[in-house]
């Protein structure tokens, strides 16, 4: 059976959240960087045999830096590499990653996971290292609550689709790395700046991409009110302990 690698994407910048000079995975939650939190939950997966954290390459040194005061009990498993200038070329680099320090098994499954996604659960990771060993890939998702307006112009309606067929997308995505890779290098360059989602390559080349339920906890970081419901979830946790 082949490795599990985890790839914690953390390129994405803090505009959003007003802050455009540092970005939300580094911002303090808890008295900890937001990319802590996320990575050390991967590091509690005794299954997976390597973390690699991949950030912006001008915050490289600073992710190394966080790692080694902040984690370095796991600082054996943990590898910082540059992220790419698109999502799937970071995914990418993490690949080439694997391979060039280890080489790439047959059967290696990689596991991608946004870095401001800090509450994802242990049962997410361990049914998407499951879902990507039977299916070869798999997405994180859960039920679209709300009702799907779909709008071609962004003015009228186009079409009101049935929201029991519908999901909301989140992370881990998780695949066979060789298969990923495969598949991304066939993409023409157009393709690739406009494929950002991995599991969509698999979709358009008619791979099965498999579900693994997901959870409303584990949400993603994205505006300055995401942060303070965070802040609150982790003193939650910290009152329940």
């Amino acid at each position: 059976m082949g490795k599990v690698y985890a790839a914690i994407l953390a390129g994405g910048s803090g505009t959003r959240m007003g802050n455009p000079d540092k970005p939300k995975q580094f911002w303090l939650m808890a008295d900890r960087p937001v990319l802590v939190h996320t990575v050390e939950k991967f590091c509690m997966v005794d299954a997976i045999s390597q973390i690699i954290v991949l950030p912006p390459e001008n915050w490289l040194n600073q992710t190394v830096d966080i790692i080694q005061n902040y984690l370095p009990q796991f600082a054996d498993r943990i590898a910082v590499v540059a992220g790419g200038a698109e999502r799937n070329d970071t995914i990418m680099n993490a690949i080439a990653h694997i391979e060039a320090t280890a080489g790439l098994e047959d059967d290696d499954i990689i596991v991608t996971h946004d870095a401001v996604r800090p509450f994802v659960s242990f049962r997410i990771i361990e049914d998407n290292i499951a879902a990507a060993r039977e299916y070869g890939a798999c997405d994180t998702v859960i039920p679209a609550t709300d009702t799907i307006v779909h709008s071609a112009d962004g003015k009228v309606i186009t079409d009101i689709p049935v929201r029991s067929e519908y999901y909301q997308g989140q992370t881990p995505q998780s695949f066979n790395a060789l298969r990923l890779k495969a598949l991304f290098q066939e993409l023409a360059e157009s393709d690739r700046a406009v494929l950002t989602d991995a599991c969509k390559i698999l979709v358009l080349k008619g791979e099965p991409v498999a579900l693994v339920q997901g959870d409303v906890a584990n949400m993603k970081l994205t505006y300055t009110n995401d942060m303070r419901i965070a802040r609150a979830m982790i003193e939650g946790e910290g009152e329940d302990a």
